[in-house]
């Protein structure tokens, strides 16, 4: 099993700093263990002008058998001798991936001691392999899988299919490409990372048992290529060897990892809808803020079925559904027949499929209701077509210049016949005795309105998007400052609302396609 790793450079920049980056001196042959034989590096040419790595992989096939993956789903499964008979040895494969991570450890790191200077510059790189295992297995292998995967991430791509028996061209091709690839600029850590993903890939088999750390293994050397990678769903798929639990949990990941790629921001700061603080902390800061029964939340939950019943809704989406404390009143009242969750935290899904008992529940009663991950600011066509959508206690979990774009994505492109709203009222804040003055509830809201300032809001959105609006105190009355939240019905023109659920058709709530909302008169959704 071969590879090579070739770069240009001047007399100011020469080619052997490739050896720095490596971690390996090209005046020497070294040879390295690993766990199914023995990986040799050397230079074949090292100069200022080319410079060329190679890494030779000896695979020995007895430790191979020994170690139980020489066959089946994890080695050649093409015939049952495989285990005594395969293409292990030869072609690049997983083998040659756990060769790379072996010898190529702080090159992939992107540290260099003697010169810190080079791992963060991109350099020209040429790898060559020759005999990689393009095997499609119904997904549309050979040259053209190889051009599906390296070519969105810049690499040019040469890749000749190697016949079976070049004496016997009638056989046709084998499923072996020989493959070149070139880039003008990128940097070697980045290339390695590459390699050691889309490698097992295109074999689409790996000579180990795939494990849940794999999960991790991929996110870490798919860091900020992998999310935005156009076929990134085949790639984790055969990563992972079709092993469906692990491919849910790595596209939803992969999924949060995008979102907050697209909105500039850290993962941990959109997926922060789970209280990581022991569960005693969450009921005695839940009993501070609601010392009296009902709760406060039972409260509002009530107030937003009474008015989901006013409208006659049958179909609701509860947007920013949270662990799913309202979908689970959602479903005690047969009337409401199809509940849609959507947050994005893919933790907070999580737990509510488990608050919920989704996996336990009556399959009638299940069918009720789907949870989905999705971002408010990104308009998305499953929203469309419902009676009404909730956003209970979300927009002040928003920074205030991107609510036009929730605004749009909900009232603009979902736009249900009503909308529910409820929000803290920041005046009631002075009679929690336990907030400290000029504090907000919760350490993630971005602001808390007044009644004066959520009415402006509110009907500002009525008249934008052509809804009336209704404001509603929810839970104990003050005559000075209110009551502690506040609950905004939206709702259309009745013929208008007819109209549009007219039109809409239940392909709306199968497609996924996320686009950033735009609201109207170019407001930016940012």
């Amino acid at each position: 099993m071969f590879m090579s790793i070739s770069t240009t450079g001047s007399t100011e920049s020469p080619a052997t700093d490739l050896g720095f980056l490596l971690h390996k001196h090209p005046g020497k042959v070294q040879r390295f263990a690993t766990s199914h034989g023995e990986a040799h590096v050397f230079y074949p040419e090292a100069g200022d002008e080319l410079c060329t790595a190679a890494l030779l992989l000896e695979v020995d096939p007895i430790a191979l058998v020994r170690k139980g993956r020489g066959k089946g789903r994890g080695g050649s499964p093409d015939f049952a001798l495989a285990q005594y008979v395969n293409d292990r040895p030869y072609a690049a494969s997983s083998l040659l991936a756990v060769a790379l991570r072996t010898v190529f450890r702080s090159a992939m790191k992107g540290s260099c001691e003697l010169r810190p200077e080079l791992p963060g510059r991109v350099r020209p790189l040429r790898i060559s392999l020759p005999a990689v295992p393009a095997n499609g297995a119904g997904e549309g292998g050979g040259v053209a899988m190889v051009a599906r995967l390296f070519e969105p991430l810049g690499w040019r791509v040469e890749a000749t299919a190697i016949p079976l028996d070049e004496r016997f061209p009638e056989w046709g091709e084998s499923r072996y490409v020989r493959l070149e690839l070139a880039s003008d600029a990128i940097r070697l850590a980045d290339a390695l990372h590459q390699l050691y993903v889309l490698l097992p890939v295109l074999d689409g088999a790996k000579h180990y048992w795939v494990a849940p750390d794999e999960v991790d293994k991929l996110l870490a050397a798919g860091e900020g290529w992998l999310a935005g990678h156009p076929e990134r769903a085949l790639i984790t798929r055969r990563y992972l060897s079709r092993r469906w639990s692990l491919t849910r949990l790595a596209m939803e990941r992969l999924e949060l990892a995008r979102l907050a790629e697209a909105d500039d921001r850290e993962v941990e700061e959109i997926d922060n809808a789970v209280d990581d603080r022991p569960e005693e902390a969450q009921d005695q800061a839940q009993e501070e803020q609601a010392p009296k029964p009902p709760s406060l939340a039972e409260q509002r939950r009530t107030a937003i079925l009474a008015a989901l019943h006013e409208t006659g809704a049958a179909r609701v989406a509860d947007l920013g559904c949270g662990q799913g404390e309202l979908i689970g009143a959602l479903l005690k009242d047969a009337r409401f027949t199809e509940i849609l969750g959507v947050d994005v935290s893919v933790r907070a899904l999580q737990a509510a499929a488990r608050k919920l008992r989704l996996d336990r529940m009556p399959e009638r009663k299940a069918a009720r209701v789907s949870l989905a991950q999705g971002a408010l600011t990104y308009t998305d066509a499953r929203l469309k077509g419902y009676d009404a959508a909730v956003l209970c206690e979300v927009i002040e979990h928003l920074d205030v210049p991107r609510l036009p774009a929730l605004e749009y994505a909900v009232f603009g492109a979902a736009r249900p016949r009503a909308v529910v709203v409820t929000t803290p009222n920041a005046e009631y804040n002075v009679r929690w005795e336990t907030l400290p003055a000029g504090s907000v509830r919760h350490a993630d809201h971005r602001f808390e309105w007044s009644r004066a300032e959520f009415g402006a809001w509110a009907e500002k959105v009525a008249a934008a998007y052509g809804y009336t609006v209704e404001l509603r105190p929810v839970g104990p009355l003050d005559e000075e400052v209110g009551a502690p939240t506040q609950l905004a019905l939206f709702r259309t023109d009745t013929a208008e609302s007819a109209a549009i659920t007219a039109v809409t058709t239940p392909e709306t709530h199968t497609t996924t396609p996320e686009t950033h909302a735009t609201p109207p008169e170019g407001g930016d959704p940012r």
